[in-house]
């Protein structure tokens, strides 16, 4: 069965491509600055699994900053000229999940790393540490049951710039989406903080807040005038067939 087109033309313009990636850009340069601010000072003299402090820092900061660019190459393309669906046809979601997946998940991994290889450098006692990490696991782990249980894996991977079918399905309400649309983005990555507190890191607790502002701004850089122009266009289609019918 042949796939629906997922293009819509307005993403198609070179201008649109680029859209808001200028400030992408100058976001993550601040970020990372900050993020050093806070990492550097403690990185240098530990290591776990013969792994120095540093490599781990640098490859929790370097894989985030990849992920995010894979994601906006890939949904821009994919909506402007479906790229990955031309290419893989239906495996096309597979294809990109077997990308972004094993991406997300070095997150907590190298974190956890970080947190290892630079462990009791942050100046809060365990005493204070070891129940607030504890606290943002819940949220964390009860948001990542609600993706799996309501949202589905699908949809996190952003089906909805590959398959025209899932622009029509309802907002999700349940589990941890009923405290926010964007329960994935405002309590998932609390678990990464959680990480670093347990094991009270301040370089993987800096890398946290990097990985965590980080994804924001991908929100608001790529992914928002994404949803903005999808959604946009299922309601000018919804409205044409509703004057047709």
């Amino acid at each position: 069965m042949k796939l629906a087109d997922p293009c819509l033309p307005q993403a198609r313009r070179a201008n649109y491509f680029f859209h808001r990636q200028a400030l992408h850009l100058v976001l993550l340069i601040i970020l990372l600055g900050l993020s050093w601010v806070f990492a550097g000072p403690v990185l240098g003299d530990g290591s776990w699994l013969s792994i120095a402090d540093r490599s781990w820092y640098a490859w929790g900061v370097g894989l985030a900053v990849l992920q995010q660019i894979l994601v906006w190459l890939v949904w821009r393309t994919q909506l402007g000229w479906g790229l990955l669906t031309r290419l893989a046809g239906k495996y096309d979601l597979v294809l990109w999940g077997s990308v972004f997946l094993p991406l997300l998940l070095a997150r907590p991994i190298f974190i956890a790393g970080l947190a290892m290889a630079d462990r009791n450098s942050l100046s809060v006692p365990a005493s204070l540490s070891t129940p607030l990490g504890l606290i943002l696991l819940i949220p964390a782990l009860y948001t990542l049951w609600s993706v799996e249980h309501y949202f589905g894996l699908t949809r996190a991977l952003g089906a909805d710039h590959f398959r025209p079918s899932v622009r029509t399905l309802p907002m999700v309400r349940q589990g941890a989406f009923r405290w926010s649309g964007n329960a994935m983005y405002s309590f998932a990555f609390l678990g990464l903080w959680s990480i670093a507190l347990l094991l009270r890191s301040q370089a993987a607790l800096s890398l946290a807040l990097f990985q965590h502002a980080y994804v924001w701004v991908h929100f608001y850089c790529t992914e928002a005038p994404d949803l903005d122009l999808i959604y946009a266009a299922g309601e000018k289609t919804s409205s044409a067939s509703g004057n047709h019918s």
